[in-house]
């Protein structure tokens, strides 16, 4: 741990005494400077949060916040890190692998199992929390346009079923019926919520050629949207078999992995070139795959899957946490009305995920620990916000570093709060 905190002091603290040198220095030197800070940032934040219980990913984003404010101390070498072109296109690939994992967490038939209770919970935890952050925006920053108070209701639709499903796993009760409910609903959040992110980001580019919020803009969007997710799933859960089936006769090393990435990467620009977010063709790829997918490597002596993504997620998905935190500016928290907007956002994503538990049916589930279940916002929050700061309507973008930083408390505050409150909330009743 010590020697851990020292080299990232010393990675931090090199730049300044580098950065007069003369001579030719080949690019990818910089670039690999960035990313040993990053990592080392990554892997001492996230073990700082889980030795006080809470998530990896929640320490991973406070060391980006530190580091991305050194230069209020003076320290200023760090700053051209946030603004790399190329630190940045690994954390965008370290999104699409996120979602990739968290859609090969679940399949679509789990999806279709899973019961009302669940389906009534996301579609609540979808609809509420969507309505508060539109009214929180409505109150609190009046003179900005309608976009950013649509995104902000995005940005509190999903929950962080990669949080949550740790929490009860670590204290035993994935197999609860709450659990049930609770990861069933949270995938389907996330379906809906990258649904309604594409209606969003369509609706914003579109006013940004010149067009306007419309009906005929929103149900075009939709449909895209519901069409590529739907046509995706039904297409790959009849072929997709098939092709791995044929690709395990290639004996050379390493085609599972590669096979994988290839149709991430493929659903990802195919959901881009219908104007949607990539993101939603990398959790499209992830939820068509399944075990049954590979077993033919399996049944060889080779790693699933999921086990072979996970290296290279574990070496990206932190680059993206940790650049979502040095983006975000303490300076800002300064600015009239930050602080209440981070306040209201809070609080709306609390109430409205405990107001979906009203959708859970019959006895025996308790309604309390589902809303709390679906209260964090994690990795989810933080790349509906990264999206919106891309975005701009007349040249101007429709979040601003205040309204990001507004959203990353937001983010911290769910993902803080989850773990302890699950924890009492599952240990009032006794285990079945």
């Amino acid at each position: 741990m010590r020697w851990l905190a020292g080299a990232l002091v010393f990675l931090a603290a090199w730049p300044a005494f580098g950065a007069g040198g003369a001579g030719h220095h080949d690019p990818i030197a910089q670039v690999v400077l960035w990313l040993a800070i990053i990592l080392v940032a990554a892997k001492l934040g996230g073990e700082l949060a889980v030795r006080l219980g809470q998530p990896a990913v929640l320490g991973e984003l406070l060391l980006g916040v530190l580091l991305g404010n050194l230069g209020l101390t003076g320290f200023t070498g760090l700053e051209p890190l946030e603004a790399d072109p190329t630190i940045d296109m690994l954390a965008r690939l370290g999104v699409l692998l996120l979602l990739f994992e968290v859609g090969l967490e679940s399949t679509v038939g789990q999806m279709l199992k899973i019961g009302w209770s669940a389906l009534l919970v996301a579609l609540l935890g979808v609809a509420l929390p969507f309505a508060l952050g539109w009214g929180v925006g409505i109150w609190l920053l009046p003179g900005h346009s309608e976009y950013v108070h649509a995104f902000l209701g995005a940005t509190l639709t999903a929950t962080s079923v990669g949080i949550t499903a740790r929490v009860l796993k670590d204290l035993g009760r994935s197999q609860t019926s709450e659990a049930r409910v609770i990861l069933g609903a949270a995938v389907i959040d996330d379906v809906l919520g990258l649904v309604i992110l594409a209606v969003v980001v369509g609706v914003i580019s579109a006013a940004d050629r010149g067009g306007s919020l419309s009906a005929g803009d929103v149900a075009l969007t939709l449909g895209k949207a519901g069409g590529f997710l739907i046509g995706a799933l039904v297409l790959g859960v009849l072929f997709s078999r098939k092709l791995f089936s044929l690709a395990s006769r290639l004996r050379a090393r390493g085609v599972l992995l590669a096979l994988g990435l290839v149709f991430c990467f493929l659903l990802a620009w195919l959901a881009s070139v219908i104007g949607l977010a990539p993101i939603v063709g990398a959790f499209a790829a992830g939820l068509i795959l399944e075990e049954a997918h590979y077993r033919d490597y399996v049944d060889r002596g080779e790693h699933g899957l999921e086990e072979l993504i996970h290296p290279i997620s574990s070496f990206l998905v932190p680059v993206f946490f940790v650049l979502m935190g040095m983006r975000t500016d303490l300076r800002s928290f300064a600015q009239p009305g930050v602080l209440g907007l981070a306040g209201a956002l809070t609080a709306a994503a609390i109430l409205g995920k405990q107001a979906c538990s009203l959708g859970v049916l019959g006895r025996g589930v308790d309604r309390l620990t589902v809303g709390l279940g679906m209260i964090p916002r994690g990795e989810v929050g933080l790349i509906f916000a990264n999206i919106g700061l891309a975005l701009t309507v007349g040249g101007e973008r429709v979040i601003d570093e205040a309204t990001f930083s507004a959203v990353v408390v937001m983010v911290i505050v769910t993902t803080m709060l989850t773990p302890p409150a699950l924890k009492w909330s599952l240990g009032r009743r006794r285990a079945p």
